[in-house]
Parts: C-alpha cells; sequence; structure tokens
C-alpha cells in the first residue's frame, strides 16, 4: 500500500499525522511526504538556535532537519520546489501561494505519477489555520487527485487532516485539569472557534506518539524542548485521544464509516493493478 501526505513546509508532517504515517511505515506501507515549499521565510522559533548564522543558513538546515525526521517517521520525503509564502496577507511574487495554481498541480501530479499513491492526505479548505500556502497546499492537493481521476494513477481516497481540533484540546484541557494539572491550553481554547469536525477515521497510533515527538524535535529551528505541544504527559495523551483523526472527503472505492484504516476498501487488486 502506498500512501502520500501533501504538506506546505518542513515540519508541518511532524505535527500533524506523524504517528499515523509512523505507523504504517512500520507495517511495510510506502509513505511519501511531499512538502510544497522548504520553509524559507519562515521564523525560528527555537530562542537558543535564533542567530544570523542559522538565519542566513536556513533553507539548507530546514532540508537537514526534514531529512533526520523524514529517516525518524520512517518514510520517503519530497519537495516540490516552491519558495515559502511567509505568514502574510501579502506573499511575495515568488512565493508559492502567488504561483498559477496549474504550474503546482503539474508538479503535484508527476510525482503522483511516479508513486502511485492508493491514498492521499493533506489539509482541508482552511488549511488547518490561515497561512496562505497551507490553503494553497490544499487546492494544489486536491486539484492534482482530480486530475489523476480515470487515468492509471487514479488514487483511491482523499482524506482531510483533523489533528489538533478543539474537540482535542478541550478533551486534553479536561483530562490535564482534572490530574491537577496546568494543561496551558486555555488560552488556545478560548481563540479556537466553537465547531465541530465531523471526523470519520480515525487511526490509533499511541504507540506511535514517541516517534512523532521524536521526529518535530528534529526540526530544532521550529521546535524546542519547551514547546507548548511537548509540555503535557504522554500518558495521558495515550489514554484520552490514543488516535489521529481524518475527514474522508473522496473515495472512490465503497465505504463504511466511521473507519479506523486509511486504506479501508482498498483490495490488494485495486492498490496494484497489472
Amino acid at each position: 500500500m502506498r500512501l502520500m501526505t501533501v504538506h506546505a513546509h518542513p515540519d508541518d508532517e511532524s505535527s500533524k499525522g506523524a504517528a499515523t504515517m509512523a505507523r504504517y511505515a512500520a507495517a511495510g506501507a510506502d509513505v511519501l511526504v511531499v512538502t510544497c515549499t522548504g520553509g524559507e521565510r519562515g521564523d525560528v522559533l527555537n530562542p537558543r538556535l535564533d542567530t544570523p548564522e542559522v538565519r542566513a543558513n536556513l533553507p539548507e538546515i530546514r532540508r537537514r532537519e526534514m531529512a533526520r525526521a523524514s529517516e525518524i517517521l520512517g518514510v520517503r520525503q519530497r519537495f516540490l520546489g516552491f519558495r515559502d509564502s511567509g505568514l502574510t496577507d501579502d506573499p511575495p511574487a515568488d512565493s508559492f501561494a502567488r504561483q498559477p495554481l496549474g504550474t503546482a498541480v503539474d508538479r503535484l501530479v508527476e510525482v503522483i505519477r511516479e508513486f502511485r499513491p492508493d491514498v492521499l492526505v493533506t489539509y482541508d479548505e482552511t488549511g488547518g489555520y490561515p497561512h496562505p500556502d497551507h490553503i494553497r497546499t490544499h487546492q494544489v492537493a486536491v486539484a492534482a487527485f482530480d486530475a489523476v481521476a480515470e487515468t492509471p494513477w487514479q488514487i483511491a481516497k482523499l482524506y482531510y487532516l483533523a489533528t489538533l481540533t478543539k474537540e482535542w484540546f478541550q478533551a486534553m484541557h479536561d483530562a490535564l485539569t482534572a490530574r491537577g494539572l496546568d494543561s496551558g491550553m486555555a488560552e488556545v481554547l478560548a481563540e479556537l472557534p466553537d465547531t465541530h469536525t465531523p471526523i470519520t477515521t480515525r487511526i490509533h497510533c499511541a504507540d506511535q506518539f514517541d516517534t512523532r515527538d521524536r521526529a518535530l524535535l528534529a526540526h530544532e529551528t521550529q521546535v524546542g524542548p519547551d514547546n507548548p505541544f511537548l509540555r503535557h504527559p504522554r500518558d495521558v495523551e495515550r489514554e484520552v485521544w490514543p488516535t489521529e483523526d481524518y475527514v474522508l472527503a473522496r473515495s472512490l472505492v465503497p465505504a463504511d464509516l466511521p473507519e479506523d484504516d486509511l486504506f479501508a476498501g482498498i483490495t490488494a487488486a485495486a492498490a496494484d493493478p497489472a
């Protein structure tokens, strides 16, 4: 089985769905992360590494971090070759968000033809949060999924990530405070809109949370040891929310919802046609 996940920047793959990828990779699936940009315009979020030398070499450093995270997760990785847009309402002209949609779709379709995924995972139309590269990544991935429909490279299923939802934050906050622990999530909860995520698919991957965390920490310029996401005890997370969650956006095979497997409904014959 072949799983492709499409992300905007290096580190996005390790904070969104990484335990799922590690689980499938360990089980023998071929997993490919496609990273649309190099994260060149990202901030250095780890104060220890916020130096002129690091900033001057950030593109190369982020590539090395990405390679290390991929090794930890046991997955393959490809850069699509576009430049980071930065977190702005007015991205530079050379940025990913400003490129013609067809240009980016053509590049992703080339990767799809080479890798031939059975399942594609990306962000929903909000991008997960309103970064222009995340929104563009959604648009490109969905358009590429459609572009290969009814071709030899047709993808059976398209999923949107539903990680770090308000429901997750609320459940973790309640569990931590019930144990007398400071969750550190009250401020986030206050800012998140009161919406419900229609989760269709829950992947049990608590055994891979340590792998996920190590992959995230490999992105040293973006994640320090004091990162808020790394504060809560993992035994609490394993007990309260042992899954990573998804929304099945499109399926070309019969789907019996809810699911606990991204490859549900995909037969071996459909996954590897003659």
